[in-house]
């Protein structure tokens, strides 16, 4: 979601409450376009972290602190100098602009009490940190703007600071009805970008948010909506409107059903009602939850980019191996036929005649007509034998083929499952042992002694339910071979999705008798945890541990069980706590 001005608001209201009448203790610069200033509240010390980045404009409260670099920049010295010790007297948002303005009052060198202002500009590749003083001429700022970069504002030294109005949007909190319906229903777009082209803050998913609300399509024109439903868009938005002027914030962030966070807002998204969502206190655990959440994701796709090119391009190699491999099988398919024919001919050869280019004779086995082929240089006896040849060949490649399948079924297998861990892959520790394994099936040259035994990093996921029973999720086929075969006893239970790669999960029986509900959650586990996780339903097989066995020389993960039980159940773990050991 962008950070929009209805989640500045939001964050303005937190901040008001938190920052009011703190003491600005200690400003450090830790990137080139964000500050983490500490201040001194009444009830404690407070941590704000504001951010002009480009690509991720931020500004919230954080309890985390950071390194601050060996040499103060220029722009932090500044603010050093005016506003160390300062006071933060006023936190506001002009309008529903994306724009928070801290005024600060401090003593100068000659001990006369001044204001100053730091503007935070969140307008994503034109944000920026600006520092004012009591008239709005800007002192500096963290980006400098010039009229070559700019032809709307200059932002450097000695100018005076303004918002500047580019799009000609309207504020949304000083709505009137004539003017809402003459501002959106003129325009010849779709609803919902009607409603965010119009007015300030709103961004496209609060605008979904309002049609949905509203019950409007909102990919139909503006220009199609009826009067009655226009009157009725007008009070949706006023309602939301109405919850901002009053501060009646729902921070909370919405997630997909494997874990992935989708959206945050700051007021609740009916649309996303059949999602998961967390709600939290404030916007700013929101901001940064979110943030360091979608982060994580990002920068764990990052590291595991090469081995995500690598196992891709093995797995597709295979899949054309295994279908040529296939597709000669099938041509194999020709041997018993020939067989057949250089029986017949063994038994009916005398009745070809000689130079005839085929032989009708009747089949024992079917009492049916069989018309055999022949090359018409050759004699009886000569195409029999040519065709037993045909047939021991066909029957040797066969024989080498089906072995060669089962090779390249096993290798599909494994690759399609190490695809699946490196889907679920959370942190750089998680891809160690699976790119081990690709070293040790030959996907990847090793670069240290050949045999080195794979590493052991991470460890296995471990949930627990409301009865009290604990489960072990392996996050790769290494923990998958550990958990059965040397950390689950005999009477524990295994799960497994079935016919689709992913995760063993233990449910540790303890001896005691296990209800209905924990064989259910301990399924939910294993859809979850593997390549069926995205489907609304998982088939699962689950059996005692006992009767898990592993065959000589099978790759890492990989088992074998003759009876067991089954269930098809909703990959959802919400309900269940992951426990960090």
């Amino acid at each position: 979601m962008a950070f929009d001005g209805i989640t500045v608001a939001a964050l303005v209201r937190e901040l008001s409450q938190q920052l009011q009448d703190a003491r600005i203790t200690k400003i450090i610069q830790p990137e080139n376009d964000a500050l983490l200033i500490t201040c001194k509240a009444a009830d404690g010390q407070r941590r704000l972290y504001l951010s002009a980045s480009a690509s991720l404009p931020l500004a919230y409260l954080t309890p985390d602190n950071r390194q601050a670099p060996l040499t103060a920049p220029n722009f932090c010295m500044l603010l050093r100098k005016h506003i160390g010790g300062g006071r933060i007297r006023r936190i506001t948002q002009p309008g529903l602009e994306r724009i928070i303005r801290f005024e600060i009052e401090h003593l100068d060198e000659m001990g006369d009490l001044c204001r100053k202002a730091l503007i935070v500009e969140l307008m994503g590749k034109h944000s920026n940190i600006i520092f004012c003083d009591d008239q709005d001429r800007i002192i500096d700022s963290i980006k400098h703007i010039s009229a070559l970069t700019s032809s709307v504002r200059e932002v450097l030294p000695g100018r005076d600071y303004f918002i500047p109005d580019t799009q000609s949007k309207h504020d949304p909190l000083s709505l009137q009805e004539d003017d809402f319906r003459q501002q959106v229903f003129v325009r010849p777009m779709p609803l919902s970008k009607a409603l965010y082209s119009s007015y300030t803050g709103i961004s496209p998913v609060i605008a979904e948010e309002i049609c949905h609300r509203a019950g409007l399509d909102s990919a139909r024109s503006a220009l199609s909506v009826s009067e009655m439903e226009q009157i009725h868009l007008y009070h949706i938005f006023s309602l939301l409107m109405e919850d901002v002027t009053e501060g009646r914030f729902a921070p909370g962030i919405v997630f997909r059903e494997n874990g992935d966070p989708v959206e945050f807002s700051a007021l609740e998204l009916s649309m996303y009602r059949d999602l998961p969502r967390k709600d939290y206190d404030t916007i700013s655990q929101v901001l940064k939850i979110f943030y360091e959440m979608r982060d994580k994701v990002t920068r764990i796709r990052a590291k595991s980019a090469d081995l995500r090119h690598i196992t891709e391009t093995a797995l597709q190699r295979t899949v054309r191996k295994l279908e040529l491999q296939e597709k000669q099988m099938k041509d194999t398919a020709k041997m018993d036929k020939y067989q057949l024919y250089g029986e017949m001919l063994h038994t009916y050869g005398y009745d070809a005649q000689p130079g005839a280019d085929k032989l009708t004779v009747i089949n024992y086995y079917t009492n049916e007509e069989l018309t055999i082929p022949l090359d018409a240089t050759l004699s009886a006896s000569e195409n029999a034998k040519k065709y037993y040849e045909r047939y021991t060949k066909l029957k040797r490649t066969a024989q080498a083929l089906q072995v060669q399948l089962e090779q390249t079924k096993e290798d599909l297998a494994q690759l399609q499952s190490i695809q699946t861990f490196l889907n679920m892959a959370l942190n750089e520790e998680d891809l160690v042992q699976v790119k081990d394994e690709l070293i040790q099936a030959g996907y990847i040259r090793a670069k240290g002694p050949s045999g080195k035994k794979p590493r052991v990093l991470s460890k296995p996921y471990h949930y627990r339910n409301a009865d009290g029973f604990d489960f072990y999720v392996g996050k790769n086929n290494y923990q998958n071979d550990e958990l059965t075969f040397h950390f689950a006893t005999g009477g524990d239970w295994w799960f497994h999705s079935k016919g689709a790669p992913g995760s063993h999960v233990i449910l540790k029986a303890g001896g005691r008798e296990i209800p209905d509900s924990t064989f259910e959650d301990a399924a939910r586990l294993a859809g979850y945890y593997s390549a069926q996780r995205q489907a609304g339903k998982a088939e699962i097989d689950y059996v005692q541990k006992k009767e898990v066995k592993k065959p000589n020389a099978a790759k890492p993960g990989f088992v074998v069980y003759y009876t067991n039980y089954s269930m098809v159940i909703e990959p959802d773990i919400s309900h269940l706590t992951l426990v960090t050991d």
